[in-house]
């Protein structure tokens, strides 16, 4: 058992006061057997700020935010503090039908699996097929386990990790193309192609605790981190981080999770302004142990 202390600072930055409309925060650690929120807080500036809590599609925490007044600076500041238990991976005890692949899922299970089953970004030549299905053993039987490890480690070795300012998700045909990417790029890299053999994948956004940030090897500290899932019969959904090829969740704290990396963007939100008023971003999270 660990106790995890995250504080989460995003500012934005503007030439002018401008009007702001309404933002979407994920911040909020979604309570499970191995983490257990203990306390939760949320800072705004401009103050007296409205701030509306519901449950997405998924049952995420989203809290919707209107801002009170023009301002020339927006900043968000997010404390939680967490119970966190690790789980390892190779204690799932998957069904013994789904030891090793291919297998299928429960009848009564694919309604709800299939639209994360189901491939989601175009690969004309299946070069993203081609790709996933070389961890398939030929001739020989294929331990799920064992290729699904080996799927998440390869990105971890072969892949590139390069921090990019710019908004939203590479394509994984782009991620495999360039060899190169963010932990949302591998994440979805991953997610297809578990996909395209058919296992259920979904996305992943949270944080991760990096023991020692000075020279650490852990990739995704200094903002929030995103991972993958992939459901397995009898255990579950069960993670997996390509950026740091970690299996199970340990130093993992999981915040939303979602069919595809746009429906868990961790801040949306808009101004009334031209694209020269925004001067600046920041970002500053802080994972720490009690």
């Amino acid at each position: 058992m660990t106790i995890f202390s995250v504080r989460h600072i995003t500012s934005y930055r503007y030439v002018r006061d401008v009007d702001f409309g309404e933002h979407r925060l994920m911040f909020r650690p979604r309570d499970s057997f191995d983490q257990r929120l203990i306390e939760a807080s949320l800072a705004i500036y401009p103050e007296e700020s409205h701030v509306r809590w519901i449950h997405d599609v998924f049952g995420n925490c989203v809290a919707l935010i209107d801002i009170s007044r023009p301002a020339s600076e927006l900043r968000f500041e997010t404390w939680i503090t967490l119970d966190h238990t690790p789980q390892v991976a190779l204690d799932l005890k998957v069904d013994d039908q789904a030891l090793t692949y291919p297998f299928s899922y429960d009848k009564d299970e694919i309604a709800d699996l299939t639209p994360a089953m189901q491939r989601h970004y175009p690969d004309p030549n299946d070069e993203v097929g081609r790709w996933a299905r070389q961890f398939v053993r030929q001739g020989r039987p294929t331990e799920t386990g064992h290729m699904l490890m080996t799927l998440c480690y390869a990105i971890r070795e072969s892949f590139a990790y390069a921090r990019r300012m710019e908004h939203g998700t590479q394509t994984p045909l782009q991620t495999l193309q360039l060899r190169s990417g963010t932990c949302r790029d591998f994440a979805l890299l991953m997610m297809e192609a578990a996909r395209v053999l058919g296992l259920a994948a979904r996305f992943v956004t949270g944080y991760v605790y990096v023991p020692d940030r000075d020279g650490s090897t852990v990739l995704g500290g200094g903002s929030t981190h995103a991972w993958c899932q992939v459901y397995l019969p009898g255990a579950g959904w069960a993670e997996f981080d390509p950026t740091n090829g970690i299996v199970g969740n340990r130093d993992l704290i999981r915040v939303a999770v979602a069919r595809d990396p746009r429906q868990a963007v961790p801040l949306s939100g808009s101004y009334d302004g031209d694209g020269t008023d925004f001067d600046s971003m920041t970002v500053q999270v802080n994972v720490t142990t009690k």
